[in-house]
Parts: C-alpha cells; structure tokens; sequence
C-alpha cells in the first residue's frame, strides 16, 4: 500500500494551519478526556494520508496494549516548538518530535525533561542527547528530487542547478522556517567550505529559484507533475510519496564535479515534554515506539531507517534505501553551534537571497 506522508513544515502560527489527529477525533492536545490519553506534538512525515503510515500503526498498535489514546498534533519543526514555548504556563504537549536543529532548540528553552525510554540503549550513543533530554525515533537524510521524465540524469553538482534551464523550474523550502529548508542550508554551508562561499552561491541560485514555500511536501507532487523540476526534500519523506509519484527521483549534489555526493542525518528526534499532562503515558509512548517491533517496521511501514543498531531490516523498503545510499559520503554538522547561531545563520541567507 502507498505510503503518503505530510510535510507542512511551518514556522509562524500564522504561516500554517494545523492538522490534528486523533484516532478517529479531534483534539486541542488538553487532558480533559482523563488520563488514558498522551498528546504527541509532532513534525509532520510519520503520518499517512490516508491512515497508513508509520505513526498510524504504532498509535493504534500502543492504544491496543496499553488503552491510552495518542492525541495528534502536526506542524513543522519550527512550529511544534513555538507553540511549546507558547504554553509553557499551560502545558498542553506531553512528547515533542522534531527534526534538528529544533529538538536541540526545544532543549536550550527548557521545554524537555530527561527521560532516557527503553530501547535508548540501543541507540548509538553520539545520535542522542548527552543529557539525556532526547533520543532519535526514526533516522532519515536530507535529499534533493528531480523529475526523472524530464531529467534523465540528475544534476551532478550544486553548479549544474545555476544552468538556465532551471529558471522557474527550482525551488526549495524556506530556511529557519522548514526543517528541510534549513538542512538544504547546512548542507551547502559544509559542501562550500564555510558560510560566505554558501552565502555567495544561494545568491546566485536566487535567479532560478521560484520563491519561498513553508512546505517541503508539496513540492514533490509538483516535481512529480513536472511543474518544477528540482526541489528539496529528505530520503524517508520522498522515498515513500515516490509509491504513488512514479517520476520523482532521489538524488543528492557533489560539493563539484568528481566529489563523491554527500548527505547527513536528519533524524525525527523525540523528547519528553517538561510538565506535560500525563508525563507517565509519555514515557510509555516512547518506549513504546523504541521497541522492536515498531523499530522493524520503520522501513517496511514508514520508508525511513531504524535508529537501533540491533535491528537489520532487510524488507524491500530497507534494500531499495540502502541501494540509494550506497556511496553517498555522510557527515554530521555541528549541531550545537548550529543551535547556538541559528539567528545568524537564517539572517545571512535572508540578506544573500533578499528574502
């Protein structure tokens, strides 16, 4: 069955409406349903359209054992944690999931409260938080997609998308406001050298950009289409929208012509809200979700990657991800300063595109 995720990845409360989920009803993400409930503020991706992704079948599989209802709410990275910070006096979340450099925001704001699940053991120990405030669920990489009808083969290097064909024919999700956005500008800050060289060159990619988009999920359908015919991405997000949009393809740039492509993780990553309504049903939601089975399932439901180094999937799903990555040289950025500088960062790339 296709898996259809949604990534309406927003930063403003004004920018995004929000989708809210919980099997089969609404919800604020208040307790006022009792005590057999959790709210998960998440980024979106997990979750299928039409009721099949990853996160459906582990809710109803926890709700099955445990009785407790998961109140959903989605956004963008950016925007799960504003509204966090925004309810700090009436805390409404009890699990925050996002992707970096947000978790690590959600952290330094005092949102998240130290609770290391069941299963975290499992997970190598440099892809959690040191403090033990958070711990990856699901790993995924930052990606770009092309149209394969019209793009045979992909662009080799950052320096292929400057070429004219791509006027109003590019486009990527808004930095500061996306996760996928901001991981396009860490990617080219690593693969130039230092962030004046990226600076320089997302001014010029300016030209053949189409604008801004708060959503890195609806430019797949519009690559697909051939309306655009690059965008950004991730691996796990457009690996699963390819099962119903047979012409998109996923590639990744080479620093220049000769490098070997590269990538890095871009994991959702989950925290344990501090003072949430049913902390306790947190926990357990979060062990739950680092057990193995769900852990098995990551591919073969999500079309994403374990994050427990004992588990090897080897479904169809697992196989074709590991044929995409093969070769593809992986490294990590320097989240703490990335946190530490994000302002400066987003404010750079403003000035040097005059977004």
């Amino acid at each position: 069955m296709p898996i259809r995720p949604s990534r309406a990845a927003a930063g403003g409360a004004a920018a995004l409406a929000l989708s809210l989920a919980l099997s089969g009803c609404g919800g604020t993400g208040s307790a006022s349903s009792g005590d057999k409930v959790v709210t998960v503020y998440s980024a979106d991706g997990l979750k299928g359209e039409n009721g099949d992704g990853w996160y459906d079948k582990q809710f109803k599989a926890f709700e099955k054992k445990t009785g407790i209802k998961v109140k959903y709410v989605e956004g963008g990275s950016g925007e799960m944690v504003q509204r966090a910070v925004r309810e700090k006096s009436n805390t409404q979340a009890d699990v925050l999931v996002t992707l970096p450099p947000f978790i690590q925001q959600a952290d330094s704001k005092g949102l998240l409260e130290k609770y290391e699940p069941e299963g975290a053991d499992k997970v190598p120990a440099k892809e959690r938080a040191a403090n033990g405030s958070w711990t990856p669920l699901v790993n995924n990489y930052f990606g770009f997609i092309r149209n394969t009808k019209e793009l045979e083969k992909a662009p080799a290097t950052w320096d292929d998308l400057l070429d004219g064909k791509f006027k109003g024919k590019l486009q990527y999700s808004t930095p500061g406001v996306a996760g996928d956005g901001t991981a396009l500008l860490l990617k080219a800050v690593h693969d130039f050298g230092d962030r004046k060289a990226a600076m320089e060159y997302l001014g010029k990619l300016q030209k053949n950009n189409v604008g801004p988009s708060s959503s890195t999920s609806k430019l797949a359908p519009k690559v697909d289409k051939g309306e655009l015919l690059v965008a950004n991405g991730d691996v796990q997000m457009n690996h699963a929208q390819s099962h119903s949009m047979p012409n998109l393809g996923i590639w990744f740039p080479a620093k220049e012509k000769g490098a070997k492509p590269s990538t890095f993780a871009l994991p959702y990553a989950a925290g344990l809200v501090k003072g949430g309504p049913q902390t306790e049903n947190g926990k357990k939601l979060l062990d739950f979700l680092l057990g193995e089975e769900p852990q098995r399932e990551v591919s073969s439901v999500g079309g994403g990657f374990t994050v427990r180094s004992d588990i090897k999937a080897t479904d169809p799903n697992a196989t074709a991800l590991a044929g995409l990555m093969k070769d593809v040289e992986i490294f990590r950025p320097d989240w703490a300063d990335v946190e530490k500088n994000f302002d400066s960062y987003i404010d750079d790339w403003k000035k040097a595109t005059g977004s």
